[in-house]
Formats: structure tokens, sequence, C-alpha cells
């Protein structure tokens, strides 16, 4: 049963630019999967139906106490590190990649879940944990410890994309938390010998190619650098008005890839300019600030720490997507939230939007 006294309180803010979000994506991904041969349900009729499925456990993610994840953080953080080691015994393997379980009624993405769980493990940690004066070196090294272990078995998988996602976000929490300026300075000076191990020998050649595309595309025009030299075609081609809703050239001749998925955000700009992506981004904007604000509005540390962390999480997400697509960093299949085609990441996006919106709603009931 879900308490009356919250359904008073409903963040509408929230909800609005959510929804108005979810719907310029769905118009976005009708668009760009126009020139496709279709067969059976249209990928624009299947994500309105996820959209309604994400708001329906939002629903049900806000009708339960948030304070019960407490108790819980540490069983879900070890059942999660069951299942990504499951992944990497018996999982799925596609493309290349083994990023799926498959549990027999229905499959799952266990490294998606990591985002999620990560969030309420780091918020459970660092409530019960205080520091004056900005966390020290020692005090750091057990959060680490606890971000390490999915890292490194995401990573594994491989899916370098979702790994960098689960490392800036407990990384944005804790420089939420604090940090001294001399566990910055010497986490930076061991942070740079270990970006060139992790180029030397834990990179894959298609993974070192996207970073070598990122600093020249030209380098592989028809090769692995194709899908960033049409991405800026399309984008830049937009304009400051745009073509027009289905007349983008880059998109209806299909010269974009994943066109309707990672580089969704390339097919908008196309077709609705340099006008449409400031909406966007400004409605986007108005999201982050306004989870930082049910933050900040919380009536405990660890609600506050769990906004935070959705909030961190939607906005690495937008960053790195709207970087990606424009240049800005590597080729990573990270999709943008609530725009770009795909089930799992409308449930993941909705579930924290679930969050912030419990978290919003019963700062009236203490």
């Amino acid at each position: 049963m879900i308490d009356r006294r919250l359904l008073t309180n409903i963040d509408w803010v929230l909800s609005g630019l959510v929804v108005t979000i979810c719907l310029l994506g769905i118009l976005n991904i009708y668009s760009a999967t126009t020139p496709y041969k279709i067969v059976g349900t249209a990928y624009f009729i299947k994500q309105f139906y996820w959209m309604l499925l994400g708001m329906s456990i939002s629903l049900a993610v806000c009708s339960v106490d948030y304070h019960i994840l407490e108790d819980l953080s540490y069983w879900l953080y070890g059942l999660l590190l069951f299942l990504l080691l499951a992944v990497l015994a018996v999982g799925r393997q596609s493309m290349g990649a083994t990023r799926w379980l498959d549990l027999g009624l229905f499959t799952i993405q266990p490294s998606e879940l990591m985002k999620l769980v990560i969030i309420v493990a780091f918020a459970r940690f660092f409530n019960n944990f205080q520091s004056v004066g900005g966390l020290t070196i020692k005090e750091v090294l057990l959060p680490l410890g606890l971000l390490a272990l999915p890292a490194a078995l995401i990573m594994k998988q491989p899916d370098l994309g979702t790994a960098t996602l689960v490392m800036l976000i407990a990384l944005s929490m804790v420089i939420y938390v604090g940090l001294r300026w001399s566990t910055i300075i010497t986490f930076t000076c061991i942070t740079i010998p270990m970006a060139w191990i992790g180029w030397a020998f834990m990179l894959r050649p298609y993974q070192k190619n996207r970073v070598l595309d990122f600093l020249d595309p030209e380098r592989s025009r028809l090769g692995s650098g194709y899908h960033i030299i049409q991405s800026k075609i399309a984008v830049g081609s937009g304009g400051f008005a745009g073509k027009g809703f289905v007349k983008g050239t880059q998109s209806q001749l299909r010269f974009l890839p994943e066109q309707h998925t990672d580089f969704a955000f390339s097919v908008f700009a196309e077709e609705w300019g340099f006008i449409g992506c400031l909406v966007l981004i400004i409605l986007y904007l108005s999201l982050v600030l306004w989870g930082l604000n049910i933050a900040r509005r919380c009536n405990d540390r660890f609600g506050g720490l769990l906004a935070v962390g959705v909030t961190a999480m939607l906005f690495w997400h937008i960053v790195i997507n709207i970087g990606m697509v424009i240049g800005l960093f590597p080729v990573v299949g990270v999709p943008l939230p609530f725009f770009s085609y795909g089930g799992t990441s409308m449930i993941t996006s909705m579930v924290g939007i679930g969050l912030l919106q419990n978290i919003s709603m019963r700062r009236f009931m203490f």
C-alpha cells in the first residue's frame, strides 16, 4: 500500500522534466528509425512501453521507505558481485562481449544494476563514517576497495563505458563527502602511472582504437573512426534551426551508426539544430540541478548521499554521451538517459528517478 500522505507530496517538477525528455526521445526515435525496415512493433512504440513500465517501477520504488536500502546495501552489493562473477562464467556473449545473464524467463545485465547498488553501498558507508577536515588516504582505501571489485569485473566483460560510469559515480560521492588536499594530490600522482599501465596491459585493441580515433578521427575514416566523423557531420549540418523533423540527411540515408541508441543526440541535433539542442540541454541541466536541490533539502545524511549518487549517475551519462557524439570524448557505449532507445537504460534511469522522488516526498514526513 502507498501512504496517501506521499501522493500529496509528489515532486511534479521532477516528474515533468523526466516525462518531457522521454517524449522528446520517443519522437526522436521515430525519426531515427523511419528508414529502417522494421519487422514487428516499431522501436518508438517499444520505447513508449518501456517508459510506462519504467514509470510503474518508479512508482513502486516510491512506495517503499528508502531507509530500508541502508540495511540491505551490503547484501545487494554482495549479490551483484556474485552476478558479475556469474556473467563471466556462464554469461551470454554478444558482439565479442559477455554482459548478459540468462535467468530463464528473462535476461539481466548486472553491470547496469551495479550503477545503482554502488550508490546505495557508498551512501551506507559514508552515512556511518564521519571525517573531520576531509577524508585522508587511509580513510579512502576501504570505499575504493568496494569500488575496485565491481569495476574490475565489469572491465573484464569487457565494458569500458559502464566501468567508467561506475567509477565516476562513486568518485563523485567521495568528492561530495570531502577530500583533503593531500589525498587529492597523492591519488593524482598515483593515477598517472596507473593510466599508463591500463593503456599498456588492460585495454583491448578496439578500445585503444577508440581513444586514438578520438585524438585523430581521420586516421581511419572508413574504419574505427567512421562513427565519430559521421556523428560530427550530422551535428554540424543541423545549423541554427535544424533541417526539420524526419528531414535529416545523415539519419534518413543511414550514414549514422546506432542512430536510435548511442547516437540519438546526433539525429536530434541535425533535425532541430542549435535551438533544439539548447532546449534539450536546458531540460537535462534542470534535471541535474533539481536532483542536487533534492539532496540539499533532504532531512537525513543517507538520503542526501543517495540523491547525490543518483544525480551523478544521470549527469555522467548525459556528459559522456553528448561529449562522445560531438567528439569531446572517445566513443563508448553510453546511452543518453530517457532519450536513447533501450529498455535496460530506461528502467535503470527510472529506478534512479524513483529514489529521487522517494527522498523528495518523504522529507515532509520527518
